[in-house]
């Protein structure tokens, strides 16, 4: 499992590992929630929606690679090293670490954005909620002055008459 190291070396590597793995996943949590949500309360819906499917197609590419890394054959890469092709000693450098990168990509990067996505939701849910809140306070306002206007012609109008019929030019259909 350790390749011919020394154990205690392979042991050191992996609590440094661990420890890296776990400040960078505080500091981007940090980092992005901060970001986020502040910049998200002070933008349109609109804007926010397509912040949330950013967020999101970022989270679904980087599980892409750290999927990829774990099932990709390393055989087929070093032919194409041989023939020079771009980007393929990089892509055996990732699949001989495929478990760091699958750790990073899928367990940091990906699970940060599904809970940031999820944080963003919230915010977009909220911001809706309070437009419709606004749209219905003004409902009520239009429909309270038809009321009371529809009050004071019943007051102004002759009292012999035993049906009313009233209406305006600027009252709302319904």
């Amino acid at each position: 499992a350790n390749n011919g190291k020394n154990p205690k070396s392979a042991n050191k590597t992996d609590v440094r590992w661990l420890i890296s793995v776990f400040i960078t996943t505080f500091v981007l949590s940090i980092v992005f929630s901060f970001i986020s949500t502040n910049s998200i309360t002070k933008l349109s819906i609109f804007p926010a929606i397509l912040i949330l499917l950013l967020v999101v197609l970022i989270g679904i590419v980087f599980d892409i690679i750290g999927v990829a890394t774990t099932v990709a054959n390393e055989h087929e890469f070093h032919a194409r090293a041989s023939k020079r092709i771009s980007g393929s000693k990089t892509s055996v450098k990732l699949i001989r670490n495929s478990a760091k990168v699958a750790n990073f990509c899928a367990d940091i990067v990906g699970d940060i954005c599904g809970v940031l996505s999820g944080a963003i939701s919230a915010l977009i849910a909220i911001k809706i909620t309070e437009k419709l809140n606004m749209y219905n306070k003004t409902r009520q306002e239009k429909e309270k002055a038809i009321f009371n206007q529809a009050i004071s012609m019943i007051e102004n109008e002759e009292k012999e008459k035993n049906t009313k019929v009233l209406a305006a030019e600027n009252w709302h259909h319904g």
